[in-house]
């Protein structure tokens, strides 16, 4: 069942499952401002058990792209279209959220971004390639976020 992020009153429906909970639903309460603010649309997440050609898609630009295997069992997923542009977002029990932004029309800007929910740990599967910067939150608190630029066609 679908489900519309309220960040004005932060809600920890649907993540339920992770130790993170509350700051990884601030994270998600962080996404869905930033669409609301800069695009004036809703950010609507589904159970990952509804979703899995979205995350069939992420973890196969993981692998081929950088040999990476998510460990962390997935929650939700978001799947937006905003012009000429698709954003997906996979949010895991273990506090990671990962977002690919993919413009079909400028590849060049092509990239997978990951964020940290305040609290946890860099995943093992993450910790030896990306250094991660630090950004605060209102919602989220401290998010330790890296990203990588996608070289290849998905």
């Amino acid at each position: 069942m679908a489900n519309k992020v309220n960040f004005k009153e932060v809600s920890m429906s649907g993540l339920e499952a992770s130790p993170f909970k509350e700051t990884l639903a601030g994270l998600r309460a962080h996404e869905a401002r930033y669409f609301m603010n800069k695009y004036k649309l809703d950010f609507i997440v589904y159970p990952a058990k509804d979703t899995p050609e979205i995350i069939q898609w992420v973890h196969n630009i993981l692998k081929i792209e950088r040999d990476i295997e998510i460990i962390s069992e997935p929650l939700e997923t978001a799947n937006l279209m905003i012009e000429n542009t698709k954003w997906v977002y996979v949010f895991y029990q273990n506090g990671l959220a990962i977002n690919v932004l993919y413009p079909f029309d400028q590849p060049k800007k092509r990239a997978v971004g990951f964020k940290l929910a305040e609290g946890m740990e860099i995943p093992i599967e993450l910790a030896t390639k990306f250094k991660f910067a630090r950004l605060k939150s209102k919602l989220a608190g401290t998010i330790r976020g890296s990203f990588f630029v996608i070289k290849g066609e998905y």
